[in-house]
């Protein structure tokens, strides 16, 4: 996988784990290569960072996710964040389906003009 974000959050999340979490270490650097081996089950959690970071969240913001992935279970301060987060997500995803209807008009009216 590709990208800085990922990686910078990644060791970020490996030096400072959260209370209670087994899945803090998710690879480990191979002796041969040099190179950091990722298990699996990882690249789930690799590709939530990536989206999370695309979707506009910082990385603190993305640590106190984290909680709520591992567990699954939250308490009503996290469940508002969560919506909140949500909230300012679709508000971007509906400012880029205007973007995408007004290109699209764009296009129908220079398909008829060449």
């Amino acid at each position: 996988m590709t990208g800085g974000p990922t990686v910078r959050a990644h060791r970020r999340r490996r030096r400072a784990p959260l209370s209670g979490d087994t899945t803090a270490v998710l690879s480990h650097r191979s002796w041969s290569t040099g190179q950091r081996l990722y298990r699996q089950d990882a690249v789930i959690l690799v590709r939530f960072f990536q989206q999370m970071f695309a979707a506009g969240l910082t990385g603190r913001r993305i640590t106190e996710l984290l909680p709520c992935w591992d567990s699954g279970r939250t308490d009503a301060e996290q469940r508002a964040m969560l919506r909140a987060e949500r909230d300012r997500i679709q508000a971007k995803v509906d400012d880029l389906q205007t973007a995408l209807d007004r290109l699209d008009e764009v296009i129908a009216i220079t398909d008829t003009h060449p």
